[in-house]
């Protein structure tokens, strides 16, 4: 007697969208890489600037598993997510985000540059206090990893800015100044790296396999205990 698989649960991805090609290509890229990697049904999710919305994406779907690929957890992640969620009908399970567990992609990609002596770490702002006391975290591991000074420093809606924080770090008596990019795929905040004034720019985290493991223990947790696994709530900082 041959006995049934339980049908495995599709896997959507809540991304952000972005108007940058090479971004965008990249989202889709690990979306396939999960998917392989899993053997199950992968989807994006967009949460903004492009369709199919998560939303659409859930009413489709119906009992998926949905994971938030964001670094902090800003207003997408805390209140966007589970609106779409409700609004789809409320049969998808959210993990948590993928947050500051990939830090190691992102030291990964900052040991291909070589030798500094201090790190901008650069993130997206944010105007939510929680999302900036994240990335300030993440600057204090990435720290404590590489043995060398690391601030934080935001792209957009905080501060202080990226060249703000590389003028400190300079500031300070660091004579090559390296940023590390906190963002997950290549668009407009990346290529504003560049022009920050450090030594050496880190690419982003793309398809990394370092962030395709996190996605897929993000996946298997929620699969094998779905009661327990976390609902995101609308959180107001």
């Amino acid at each position: 007697m041959t006995s049934l698989q339980p049908e495995r649960r599709p896997l959507v991805l809540a991304v952000h969208g972005t108007r940058s090609p090479e971004g965008t290509a990249t989202s889709r890229e690990l979306a396939t890489a999960v998917g392989d990697r899993l053997d199950v049904e992968t989807h994006l999710g967009w949460v903004d600037i492009h369709t199919p919305t998560l939303t659409d994406t859930l009413r489709r779907l119906g009992d998926a598993v949905v994971v938030p690929v964001f670094l902090t957890s800003g207003y997408h992640v805390t209140s966007d997510l589970p609106a779409a969620i409700a609004a789809a009908g409320g049969r998808a399970t959210a993990t948590p985000m993928v947050g500051a567990d990939v830090l190691p992609a992102v030291l990964d990609r900052l040991a291909e540059l070589g030798g500094f002596d201090a790190v901008a770490l650069a993130a997206a702002g944010s105007l939510r206090s929680r999302s900036l006391a994240q990335v300030r975290a993440a600057a204090n591991k990435l720290s404590e990893s590489v043995h060398r000074p690391a601030l934080a420093g935001f792209v957009t809606a905080a501060s202080p800015t990226v060249p703000e924080a590389v003028t400190a770090l300079r500031a300070a008596g660091h004579a090559r100044v390296a940023i590390a990019a906190y963002l997950l795929a290549p668009g407009r905040f990346s290529a504003q790296l560049a022009s920050a004034g450090a030594d050496a720019v880190s690419r982003p985290i793309g398809v990394h396999p370092l962030l395709i493991d996190v996605i897929a223990r993000r996946w298997h947790t929620a699969t094998a205990d779905s009661p327990a696994a976390f609902q995101p709530k609308a959180v107001n900082d």
